[in-house]
């Protein structure tokens, strides 16, 4: 009796707390995430848009926003439930250890912890009154950068095993007149091509079911304007993404009252996930920044936040360098590579960079078909092992780095041969390559221990290696692990195995540059960046294709973060491809020797400029002036901090007659009070500038009026600077 006195007697308070409502807001510094616990004990998203002046304003929202009858009274839920009260799409669906399918969760309290003077993580605890199942719904708010980061924590409290069937990180609840989508789909050499289309009622699914290289055909970052499509100076728009680098799922859901429900998380495609007792599952986190004034001032929201917070070493420096991978491919030997060792000197990067090749014995690495997985130095390629390259390139002043692809197997390998059960496929079907390759069960502590010691003996064996090319090439076919006890768990498990390998080489080789490949931008994410200095945005390297890329990836990824190379693709000359790659971390990928001299001279210059003007591209602040796809001209601005210089590229990307920079373009984010010279920089040796660097400007003026670059049939790529006087 007295413990049903004590139950009791805690019900009561429970209710006594929460008999009014609790209104919870989440405040950045323009805009506020608003949760309510209503008399009723459910949490809502009451509110997501700019923030009001007194916070005691936000108790009246939900009078604001009455919008007619609501058939379930959960429909804005922070984290929607199945087999209750909700008819909509869910962001978690259970089976309790009775079998029981229903959930219904309810508040019980919530709280605040400050992490900084700018970040503070709200977490609000939810319970299930009939069900000891507990859910912790986490808001991380990085205030100055307008961010928000969400993810969900699941913890069964129950006596018996929980199947989880969906478990998102994000829940968000918008209210508008209309909703519009702009999405990216791809393929290799084809990423980030963009749709915008209004949303109708329905769902509207973004998923990838690959496993690795999971944003090869549908990325999982997203942009939806309210009330009218955003442009890069107005409307108001948000910004998503899930920081995770496997399986993802959005689902995008306009209901009857035409608010916009958006659910994002794992995608919980043949992974149902059992939850034993007194286990927590943490989901990936959901990142959401919000701007009232256009696409650019959320692009700028993340690529601040991102240089700030996640991205490794976001606000250091990066290594140029000369890659072999165009000049030889997989044909080449020590001599070929000491040559293009001192061709990396000559041509004044930092370092020289070993693609694929160089490995594998038995089946030597010779094209992509054998020896992948057998990370033994080629003997008849490299009789004196990497460490003769390592020294070569330190006689020549430069650094060495090296490719690898260590989560994949070629089937014709002695490691394929000595460790079949290693690999991820199905005993009872046929194997089905992805570029000759298959890919290791990183499920397997064994398989992670592997590719964390490929990593490991390249540094033990050569210590001044100074740089890692992380290449994933391949996607999942027939999801099986011959060792794994539950295969429902297979895809989440894979992505906790590839993180533990990262989380053990950052651990030991916490600054060593590395580069996320992936045949281009197959895995993309800011789960994978946090150990990453870099990614590569697209095996096609043409400069006009590029373009367009690096235009859609700079909405979400900070310039500093991107790779990007002069090749030998495209029709264009080297000076417009030069000036292409340097707007993000610059390298090469030529023949050296195959330059004129003034195309040499010119890539020498040129590097120079670069290192001069490097900090302002990779930490400015950056603004699109010129859309490729709205104009001939496409122009991008860098600005400093202190908006006293200024990079602005400037390209044509429509080459019929007569096109050009017709009329001025109007710059954005100066100073208007100050005066500002511009002179054209990276001018190929033997030509003239046709920029008057002698007069000056004001802030106002260009922002007001604008600047023409003089973009032309003749001068068909202009970088100039700004400073200020």
């Amino acid at each position: 009796m007295k413990l049903s006195v004590t139950l009791f007697s805690g019900l009561m308070l429970c209710l006594l707390e929460v008999k009014s409502q609790t209104v919870i807001p989440i405040e950045t510094k323009e805009n506020a995430i608003v949760l309510q616990a209503d008399i009723k004990t459910n949490v809502k998203m009451v509110y997501y848009g700019q923030k009001l002046a007194k916070p005691s304003d936000y108790a009246n929202i939900t009078n604001a926003y009455k919008q007619g009858s609501d058939y379930t009274g959960v429909n804005d839920a922070a984290y929607s439930t199945s087999g209750s009260r909700n008819l909509f799409e869910p962001a978690i669906t259970v089976t309790h250890a009775d079998g029981n399918n229903s959930l219904d969760l309810h508040y019980v309290s919530h709280s605040v912890k400050k992490e900084s003077n700018n970040v503070s993580i709200t977490s609000i605890v939810l319970k299930d009154p009939a069900y000891n199942l507990e859910t912790i719904l986490y808001y991380k708010v990085y205030y100055n950068e307008n961010v928000v980061e969400q993810w969900s924590e699941i913890r069964n409290n129950e006596k018996g095993n929980v199947t989880l069937h969906k478990f998102a990180s994000a829940n968000l609840y918008l209210r508008g007149g209309s909703f519009f989508l702009t999405q990216y789909h791809g393929d290799w050499a084809k990423e980030m091509q963009p749709e915008e289309t209004k949303i109708t009622h329905g769902i509207k699914t973004l998923d990838s079911k690959l496993g690795t290289r999971a944003n090869l055909f549908q990325p999982s970052v997203f942009m939806v304007s309210m009330d009218k499509p955003a442009t890069e100076n107005e409307g108001t728009v948000l910004y998503g993404t899930l920081a995770y680098s496997g399986n993802f799922r959005t689902d995008l859901e306009l209901d009857h009252l035409d608010n916009l429900r958006i659910i994002s998380g794992i995608n919980n495609y043949a992974s149902a996930y059992t939850l034993k007792p007194n286990e927590v599952f943490t989901t990936p986190t959901f990142l959401t920044t919000l701007s009232s004034t256009g696409k650019g001032t959320a692009s700028r929201n993340l690529q601040t936040w991102a240089r700030n917070y996640r991205l490794l070493d976001g606000k250091g420096t990066r290594l140029t360098l000369l890659n072999n991978w165009e000049a030889t491919y997989f044909d080449f030997d020590e001599n070929k590579l000491f040559g293009l060792i001192k061709d990396t000197k000559k041509l004044g990067v930092d370092m020289f960079l070993l693609d694929d090749g160089w490995f594998a014995n038995k089946y030597p690495r010779n094209g992509d078909v054998a020896g992948l997985g057998d990370w033994d130095e080629n003997k008849k390629k490299l009789p004196n092992g990497i460490a003769s390259l390592v020294k070569e390139a330190k006689n020549n002043d430069v650094k060495f780095g090296i490719w690898i692809e260590p989560e994949m197997v070629n089937p014709k390998s002695e490691l394929y041969e000595k460790h079949p059960d290693w690999v991820v496929k199905e005993a009872k079907r046929e194997e089905f390559y992805f570029r000759n390759q298959l890919v290791l069960d990183l499920t397997n502590p064994k398989v992670q221990d592997f590719v964390f010691g490929v990593v490991n003996d390249l540094f033990t064996k050569n210590p001044e290696l100074a740089y890692i090319k992380w290449d994933c090439n391949a996607v999942i076919y027939n999801a099986h692990s011959a060792t794994l006890k539950n295969q429902s768990h297979f895809y989440i498990e894979y992505v906790r195995g590839l993180y533990k390998v990262l989380e053990r080489i950052r651990k030991k080789y916490p600054t060593v540059p590395m580069m996320l490949c992936s045949g281009g931008g197959g895995r993309v994410d800011y789960g994978a960046l946090q150990y990453f200095t870099e990614f590569w945005p697209s095996d096609n390297t043409d400069p006009l294709e590029r373009i367009f890329m690096q235009w859609e990836y700079s909405y979400f990824y900070p310039a500093i973060s991107s790779s990007n190379h002069v090749t030998d693709w495209g029709k264009q000359p080297i000076k417009f491809r030069t000036d292409v790659a340097m707007m993000g971390k610059m390298g090469f990928d030529i023949v050296v020797s195959h330059l004129s001299p003034n195309d040499l001279q010119f890539c020498q210059d040129a590097i120079k400029t670069y290192n001069d003007v490097k900090s302002v591209i990779w930490q400015g602040d950056q603004y699109r002036l010129s859309n490729p796809r709205e104009s001939s001209v496409a122009s991008m601005l860098y600005l400093s901090e202190d908006k006293k210089t200024g990079i602005v590229f400037n390209y044509l990307v429509n080459s019929r007659y007569g096109e050009g920079s017709k009329l001025p373009i109007r710059f954005n984010g100066l100073d208007a009070a100050k005066k500002y010279k511009i002179s054209e920089i990276n001018v190929y040796p033997g030509t003239r500038s046709s920029i008057d660097n002698n007069k000056t400007y004001t802030g106002d003026f260009l922002m007001k009026i604008g600047f023409n670059p003089d973009v032309n049939q003749s001068r068909t790529s202009v970088i100039l600077k700004m400073e200020a006087l």
